[in-house]
């Protein structure tokens, strides 16, 4: 049963909707912008709403939604944060090679950037934070995939893939990864950006992935260089969080 792939819940995915909308909106939300955003019936949203400010999830001042204490108070790290104990290892990575570098973590079925160190050069990838994506193909979604159970992976590449070939490509592709611990996406994403990927493990757990991404021209040269980087990194990473 630990293994039987995840499946989306209705009322789970519009009550953790409801939560990354509000917080996406410091200014709040009325009730009928939630209803519109999840096409849902307003009365089911509104119980919904309801159940969240009697929990302390959110808070409602005159029909207006925002963020409630209890994810702070319930729910808060009690060590300090993955994106600010690993900072200076992107920061050193961005120096090394001026491209951007991210630490992308999974959310659900989902890869999300939580932190970067940009590049400062004039043409560069900008990779958007606290925004859900999908695990493959972007690098970072590799790693983390890549290490799940054979029975979950594909679980998931099949609801991604329809044709048989690239369902098995996309197999072969992550196996490698697991086997090399390093994910390369060669403009799959985005023509004109590719990345270079490590996993960042505690203990056998594999908790997040450190990327460097830029545009193609510049990165592909520098492939087997920026994954012997990311060796090290993800080394001091990892001492920097267990």
């Amino acid at each position: 049963m630990a293994d039987t792939p995840a499946r989306e819940h209705r009322t789970a995915s519009r009550v953790t909707t409801i939560l990354e909308i509000v917080a996406a909106s410091p200014a709040g939300v009325r009730l009928s912008e939630l209803a519109v955003q999840l096409d849902a019936p307003k009365p089911s949203v509104f119980g919904l709403a309801k159940g969240l400010v009697a929990t302390g999830y959110l808070l409602e001042d005159e029909g207006t939604y925002r963020l409630g204490p209890a994810l702070d108070t319930l729910i808060a790290p009690s060590r300090p944060d993955l994106t600010e104990l690993t900072r200076p290892v992107l920061q050193s990575l961005r120096h090394q090679f001026n491209e951007t570098v991210m630490l992308g973590t999974r959310v659900g079925a989902s890869l999300v950037y939580v932190a970067t160190a940009e590049s400062d050069q004039p043409i560069k990838y900008t990779a958007p934070l606290r925004h859900r994506r999908p695990l493959y193909p972007p690098s970072a979604g590799k790693v983390l995939l890549a290490f799940w159970s054979e029975h979950r992976r594909d679980a998931y590449l099949q609801s991604l893939f329809t044709d048989a070939d690239a369902l098995a490509n996309a197999r072969h592709d992550l196996d490698t990864v697991r086997r090399d611990g390093v994910s390369f996406n060669r403009g799959e994403t985005l023509p004109d950006v590719s990345a270079v990927a490590r996993p960042l493990r505690v203990g056998d757990r594999v908790v997040a992935a450190i990327a460097v991404a830029g545009p193609t021209s510049r990165v592909t040269p520098q492939f087997d260089a920026i994954a012997a980087a990311l060796v090290d990194a993800a080394a001091a990473a990892q001492r920097r969080i267990s």
